[in-house]
């Protein structure tokens, strides 16, 4: 988002799966449609997903379209998802769903992997998220992105900020160099493999001058910087789509912030895992800033060929998906208004185009963005039914509930077509030194389980000492157990458990996932 919103967040702080008739894609030919179709056209976008030209595709080749929302706050001092102050986060993310709303863009900053980042302004009376007390805010994103995954949302974690402090117009910055902004995308592609709620990761909000696409120079080099951290966080998790957005200006031209990507024509973004590139502009209105085009006589007749030019080619040549990560107005003026209004349309109906259009989260959710405003009112609760109605043409449906995790039908890791499973972590002592746990694993599919591994991460330095009734692997903070010769083989609907020692304490359960191998 742009810039005076950031001084407002500070002082705030105190898919669509359509059949395309006629259309052919290259899908067919990609591994991942060998999936049963039958599946996965009964649960939409299950699984993780890949590109073909300008199509994302889930785990069965088939279209899905991104209609969601922007939901910030986990990058501001607040280190947690703003209006958690006001509601509980369930109820917002039921809100989300009810509205039509798809997907979720959660903005965060590098200050959550900083052992002494606190989530604040957090109201748990009346049982409102009972569920969050105690926890730190990579805990928190935990929470939210199982939740989301539950009610058939999936989830963009975007790297907005280098800390809390604000925006930068590179990707680094002297207190957080490429080295620590690279190894912590690695922790979240790490953190979130195997739960394909998560799909992908936006690189860095809004790319800025002195940032160049193409020009060589490794120290502004956007493009270069993206390949390498695309190519990071595909090592551990080769899965997850990568969002590059743009630049503020390309030989000479420039738009907004992160919107200006007419060097992908030249230099593209090239990564070892193919079909993974979703490229994602920034489009804004008078309310935010001006430019010159509202003033062009011809306007909002010209939009088309702007958004052509800057990003909107991508698509039309059929090079790359695009996503038009944010775009927010107040609406009060008669050209925001019409600016909203052209550019819904060139984003491409759902029921003229299906899932081959153009993807977008909107910004915002919260009504406390400075220049924007959002979906929800002052009141976090009211929504502002003009806004969101200028949407509707656009929306896309949800997709399938249960978490996105391995299991999903239409995703290759559930190698039973069938097999499925889930694990609830529970700490049964910590006496700040040590700690043991018990983990229990239930059979969710609709096949006995002939094997199963658990897989979580700890926020902190936690290391498994002892383990009883399965056998593990601990990488980082990673820990990957796996049943033993004797409980591997569970019925549906039954369970099977293990139990381990470690130390220090006070780390907390953390979100875990199970996978049927």
């Amino acid at each position: 988002m742009f810039r005076s919103l950031r001084r407002a967040l500070c002082a705030a702080a105190a898919a669509l799966l359509l059949p395309l008739a006629g259309v052919q894609t290259a899908a067919h030919a990609d591994p991942a449609a060998a999936v049963d179709r039958a599946a996965a056209a009964a649960a939409p976008g299950a699984g993780y997903w890949h590109t073909s030209g300008r199509q994302i595709l889930n785990a069965a080749g088939q279209p899905v379209r991104i209609a969601g929302i922007n939901w910030f706050g986990f990058e501001t001092a607040n280190y947690t998802p703003h209006g958690l102050w006001a509601r509980d986060y369930k109820s917002m993310i039921d809100q989300m769903k009810s509205l039509g709303y798809n997907t979720i863009r959660l903005p965060y900053s590098d200050d959550l992997f900083k052992s002494g980042t606190v989530p604040n302004s957090i109201d748990f009376s009346g049982g409102k998220n009972a569920d969050l007390q105690g926890l730190g805010s990579l805990q928190i994103m935990d929470r939210i992105v199982a939740y989301a995954g539950q009610g058939g949302l999936k989830v963009v974690l975007d790297r907005h900020r280098p800390d809390a402090a604000g925006q930068s117009p590179l990707w680094y910055t002297s207190a957080v160099p490429e080295s620590t902004w690279i190894a912590n995308l690695k922790a979240l592609a790490t953190r979130y493999q195997g739960n394909s709620t998560v799909i992908g990761i936006d690189l860095h909000n809004e790319p800025h001058d002195p940032a160049c696409w193409g020009c060589g120079d490794t120290t502004r080099d956007w493009r270069l910087a993206a390949q390498r951290a695309g190519n990071a966080i595909l090592s551990v998790n080769p899965e997850l789509l990568v969002f590059v957005e743009g630049v503020q200006t390309f030989n000479g031209v420039s738009g907004w912030w992160g919107g200006n990507l007419m060097g992908v024509a030249q230099y593209p973004v090239q990564l070892d895992v193919p079909n993974r590139v979703v490229y994602s502009a920034h489009d804004y209105a008078t309310s935010v800033a001006q430019q010159s085009w509202f003033s062009d006589p011809s306007f909002p007749a010209n939009m088309p060929g702007i958004w052509d030019k800057y990003w909107g080619y991508i698509f039309k040549q059929n090079i790359a998906p695009v996503w038009v990560g944010e775009f927010g107005t107040t609406l009060q003026s008669t050209i925001d208004q019409k600016w909203l209004a052209a550019l819904v349309s060139y984003l491409r109906p759902t029921s003229t185009y299906g899932a081959d259009s153009i993807s977008w989260t909107f910004w915002s959710w919260n009504p406390n963005s400075g220049d924007t405003g959002g979906i929800l009112k002052d009141d976090w609760t009211t929504v502002d039914t003009v806004k969101d109605g200028y949407l509707a043409s656009v929306k896309a449906p949800g997709f399938p509930s249960g978490g996105g995790g391995p299991g999903d039908p239409g995703d290759p890791g559930d190698p039973g077509g069938g097999a499925a499973c889930t694990a609830a972590y529970t700490v049964g002592s910590d006496w700040g030194g040590g700690f043991n746990a018990d983990v229990k694993v239930t059979n969710s599919g609709t096949t006995a389980l002939k094997s199963w591994k658990v897989t979580w991460t700890w926020p902190g330095a936690q290391k498994v000492t002892s383990m009883w009734n399965a056998s593990y692997t601990q990488s980082g903070s990673t820990v990957v157990a796996s049943n033993a010769d004797h409980n591997g083989a569970v019925a549906v609907g039954a369970s099977a458990s293990f139990g381990f020692g470690g130390a220090p304490g006070g780390g907390g359960a953390p979100a875990v996932s199970c996978t049927a191998t």
